[in-house]
């Protein structure tokens, strides 16, 4: 009921802020919460009083009701229920979710729950992990009450080698999120998500299968949403959406609207199980294209521009000896020839 309440509340208030002109309707009633959930006036009031400890900013007003004014900037089990969970038919990302006010690991914790059995569309947060990874096994710095750790489980009827591709869909699904704050993010091949030549985002999938079929795949993801300092060793290629916006972020709006954009972005590739249909959008952010790269193999370095990426998720590289080379993702790195992009 608290998520609920919670949710209706946030409701009345960007329904009010939407309106053109004031309308009163911002304030809910505790009768109309009483008869809703089926409680007493009392059950109600000791709700609302939970919520204010946690930091809503709530105010009841004699004669009409309860309005909501601000909420904190909080990663939590009611916070993320009342936005995730509320969102009508059609969504399935997060409806099942699981909280941890600190953790090892998300994906540890979604390839556990994967393993007892939770279904597609589990969502694992966390406020701060402890051994947060990164791809090729590098530390993720993840420190608590900032930014956004969380972990997709999904159960996708493909094969193996396509769900690889999975990691380019979130990629995009973070850009275009992150770019509806008004910000220009892009994306670096494959995972990496990019502001003014710095990093804020990286993802890392896994999975669990066989030759031909999969158990489950998690795909992990650290966005740097609040953080106002770095570690001096990454000071100077990473940053975040508040130093980049010059004001504090919602990091539980962010992940709803991550997760929305998921949600559009994995219907276009369960079509066709490849990025055919998602290509434009994905060049559209991608910051590699027509830039020349150096692809970091461990069979050999060499040069190129890339020019694109194909169906498949590769990086189309074109090589003066060679001509285009495609790139895999899980075999190489890919860095600027002058500089991190």
């Amino acid at each position: 009921m608290k998520s609920e309440i919670l949710s209706l509340l946030r409701e009345s208030m960007l329904r009010e802020k939407a309106a053109d002109a004031p309308t009163g309707r911002e304030y809910i009633s505790g009768q109309e919460l009483c008869s809703r959930f089926g409680v007493s006036r009392t059950a109600v009031w000791k709700v609302i009083n939970q919520l204010k400890e946690e930091g809503y900013e709530i105010e009841a007003v004699q004669n009409k009701g309860y309005r909501l004014k601000a909420s904190p900037d909080v990663i939590g089990e009611i916070e993320l229920g009342s936005r995730l969970q509320t969102r009508g038919e059609g969504h399935w990302a997060g409806n099942s979710l699981i909280f941890y006010p600190s953790t090892g690991s998300t994906n540890i914790d979604a390839k556990r729950a994967a393993e007892d059995g939770a279904p597609e569309g589990t969502l694992v947060v966390t406020d701060c992990q402890n051994t947060g990874r990164g791809r090729r096994g590098r530390d993720w710095s993840s420190p608590q009450g900032c930014n956004l750790y969380f972990t997709l489980l999904l159960r996708p009827d493909c094969n193996p080698d396509q769900a690889c591709m999975l990691t380019l869909v979130m990629a995009l699904a973070v850009a275009e999120a992150v770019n509806e704050l008004g910000l220009e993010a892009g994306i670096k091949w494959p995972n990496d998500i990019v502001l003014s030549g710095k990093k804020i985002c990286g993802i890392l999938t896994e999975m669990s299968a066989e030759p031909d079929y999969i158990h489950y795949v998690v795909i992990g993801c650290g966005i740097n949403v609040n953080q106002e300092e770095f570690p001096s060793e990454i000071s100077r290629t990473a940053t975040s959406l508040r130093l980049e916006k010059g004001e504090k972020i919602s990091r539980s709006a962010l992940l709803v609207s991550v997760m929305d954009h998921f949600e559009e972005a994995y219907g276009a590739f369960r079509k066709t199980w490849d990025l055919t249909e998602l290509l434009p959008s994905y060049h559209r952010f991608l910051l590699n294209k027509d830039a020349r790269v150096r692809v970091l193999d461990p069979k050999g370095e060499f040069d190129g521009i890339a020019r694109g990426i194909n169906e498949k998720g590769e990086l189309l590289v074109e090589t003066e000896q060679n001509g285009i080379v495609n790139v895999y993702a899980g075999e190489v790195s890919v860095r600027g020839v002058y500089g991190y992009v």
